[in-house]
């Protein structure tokens, strides 16, 4: 079993997640940034590490990451902010995955998003361009790292009861009848690819659909 620390710990999927990594027998460390969350996080079963990735230097994110086996990305800057976004979702991700290696932590799964590409194809002046782009370079990063790395690509969020099953790397027909993907299933997806050695190096795209996430990810 790995010791975990968890970015974006106080997020929707985290929240999710860390229970069913403990639950598979690993160790949680969920970072977050208020520490008004402490408690909610901790009653996952994780525990707390208040520290701001934004502002976070490399070094400052190698001392949180020493003596981990895996690092799981889950943040993200909510978007709305152009600046802001490029600063969370692309500097402060490769920051992570650098200091991952000075740290001596081989493992890496991000979640990114359903379409994630530097050719994402979305305009300059459409709203979700700088979060394309920052997605989109923070994942080529991580593809050219040296890390263990997974790239978990997730349709539209929803809060629908996770099923346990997706659809990976979905056809245009089945993106274009329903993109939804349960946040539940996100996180279902992350212990799954952390177990998986059949994981490392593959950028796996998905919407909830009917095959069993442990399909896709095969231990």
């Amino acid at each position: 079993m790995a010791d975990v620390i968890l970015i974006g710990g106080h997020g929707k999927v985290a929240l999710l997640a860390a229970p069913l990594l403990v639950e598979a027998g690993h160790t949680v460390t969920s970072v977050i940034r208020n520490p008004d969350h402490a408690d909610e996080v901790r009653a996952t079963g994780a525990e707390p590490l208040v520290l701001d990735v934004e502002q976070a230097d490399e070094t400052d994110l190698a001392g949180a990451f020493a003596g981990k086996d895996a690092v799981v990305w889950s943040a993200g800057a909510g978007g709305g902010d152009p600046a802001r976004t490029k600063a969370v979702d692309r500097d402060a991700a490769i920051r992570s995955m650098d200091a991952a290696r000075t740290a001596g932590v081989d493992r890496y799964v991000m979640v990114s998003y359903l379409g994630a590409s530097l050719d994402h194809g979305v305009p300059e002046d459409d709203d979700f361009h700088a979060y394309a782009q920052a997605k989109a370079e923070a994942d080529e990063h991580l593809r050219g790292s040296g890390l263990d790395w997974t790239i978990l690509g997730p349709g539209a969020l929803t809060l629908d009861e996770p099923t346990g099953r997706i659809a990976a790397n979905p056809s245009r027909e089945q993106v274009s009848d329903s993109s939804a993907t349960s946040r539940g299933n996100v996180a279902r997806t992350i212990v799954a690819a952390l177990a998986s050695g059949e994981s490392i190096g593959r950028q796996v795209e998905y919407v909830d659909g009917d095959t069993p996430i442990e399909d896709v990810f095969p231990a």
